[in-house]
């Protein structure tokens, strides 16, 4: 018997369901990219083989539009991802961002060029959480600067790997 899993997120009907399906008793591998994309750079995360925890990657800066793509592709592709997670920006009233279409266009070229689909994630306030967990660790300013992109993406896909396990 095929058990779904559902992921629920602000930007997706409830009751959207996942790809993965698991039989009972077994564990299915399923690695997730976690972008979160800004006008200068791109934060870039990866879950674990089995879905439980967020790696942070790299920050790319952006270079253009064939570039970034490339580039994305490229870790996409190391990673074996079989779903593609983009933080979606949206003000706190729930309206979308300026940048929205943009990063769902991205993401959803992504998608196609890996044959994978694409979840979109409110990202509200995750750079500001990003920002205060790198102050917590003391982290000089400039060095913060590097990787808060990076832990961004990271915050966006452990919140989004934590709400699909306690899916029911």
């Amino acid at each position: 018997m095929k058990i779904p899993l559902l992921a629920l997120c602000p930007e997706t009907p409830a009751g959207k369901a996942d790809l993965r399906t698991t039989e009972p008793g077994e564990t299915k591998e399923i690695r997730i990219l976690a972008l979160d994309v800004g006008q200068r750079r791109i934060g870039v995360a990866v879950s674990d083989p089995l879905g439980l925890t967020a790696q942070g990657l790299e920050v790319l800066e952006r270079k253009g539009w064939e570039e970034d793509i490339s580039r994305l592709l490229e870790i996409a592709r190391r990673y074996p991802v079989q779903e593609i997670l983009v933080g979606l920006p949206r003000h706190m009233d729930g309206r979308l961002g300026a940048q929205a279409p943009e990063i769902l266009k991205l993401a959803q070229t992504l998608g196609e060029a890996l044959g994978v689909p694409v979840v979109a994630w409110d990202e509200r306030l995750s750079t500001k959480e990003a920002e205060r967990v790198l102050i917590a660790a003391d982290l000089s300013r400039r060095r913060r600067r590097r990787v808060v992109d990076k832990m961004a993406a990271v915050l966006i896909l452990q919140a989004y790997l934590d709400q699909t396990r306690q899916a029911p």
